[in-house]
């Protein structure tokens, strides 16, 4: 039976400090985001707004030209959903042949694609812009999903993969017994199996794609379609220290990643551990 010691109390106690040493950095970003231009230089960051404001947000709001947030916000959404899509259809379909064939180029093919994720996206930035311009990929939103499709594909197979490889092959062997076809073993048995792996692809894709500044910064220069990122530098760039409009680009960049994080945890988790059974 658990009984409430005094050894309990102190590392209850623990915990809670550490909770609130690491809240705190959040506090002060969303103490001084409500406070206005006068008060975030006359009072502490850690005090609370005397008159709370949501002036700041709506000035980083009404920006306009590359510092448009509203612009780069719905750009970003539309750049990482598309990826995520992408990486999802084609990772789980690439590490399923991979697990499930017992020819000897699967296993060449399965640590290529591991080699691929060691190997820092840096080092092929210039062959890469070159080709992306040639194909027409670069200042557009669509060639940045294909971009992405490529860069991140490597992550998503080794993550299905493996999860295939821990998956028996019970299911799909009942099914083709009943009738069914390929696809229809894939898309309607095997994938649904797949949910925390898909979970953990979206999630680390999403925060990938979302948060990336050199990438945007570079095939997308010049364009109307720039991402969150690269329109929060401009708009940074043009502030001198109105430390309020910088934590409210802050918070807006921060709601849609944590809200799809919270959304997806549980499968995101189950990824980690390595369980198949949502």
């Amino acid at each position: 039976m658990f009984r409430y010691t005094k050894l309990s109390a102190l590392r209850e106690a623990g915990f809670w400090v550490l909770a609130l040493i690491y809240l705190a950095p959040f506090f002060v970003l969303i103490s001084i985001a409500l406070k206005s231009d006068t008060e975030v230089f006359s009072t502490s960051p850690l005090a609370l707004p005397k008159s709370p404001t949501l002036a700041s947000f709506s000035h980083v709001l009404s920006a306009n030209g590359e510092s448009d947030i509203k612009v780069g916000l719905a750009n970003s959404l539309f750049i990482t959903v598309g990826s995520i899509l992408v990486l999802v259809l084609l990772g789980s379909l690439t590490g399923y042949v991979i697990a499930r064939s017992t020819r000897r180029w699967s296993r060449g093919l399965y640590y290529l694609f591991l080699i691929a994720i060691v190997l820092p996206i840096q080092l092929g930035t210039v062959p890469l812009y070159i080709g992306a311009r040639t194909l027409g990929l670069t200042g557009s939103a669509p060639g940045m999903i294909v971009l992405y499709g490529g860069l991140l594909l490597p992550l998503s197979v080794f993550i299905y993969a493996g999860f295939f490889r821990s998956l028996g092959t019970e299911y799909e062997e009942s099914a083709t017994i009943d009738g069914a076809s390929p696809t229809q073993i894939f898309f309607r048995i095997v994938l649904p199996l797949m949910a925390p792996a898909t979970g953990a692809v979206s999630i680390l894709a999403g925060l990938i794609v979302w948060n990336d500044f050199f990438t945007p910064l570079i095939f997308l220069g010049g364009s109307s379609q720039q991402t969150l990122p690269v329109a929060m530098y401009y708009y940074i760039g043009s502030l001198v220290s109105q430390w309020n409009q910088i934590f409210a680009i802050v918070i807006l960049s921060m709601i849609p990643i944590l809200a799809f994080y919270l959304f997806a945890q549980k499968r995101f988790m189950q990824g980690f551990a390595g369980g198949v059974k949502g």
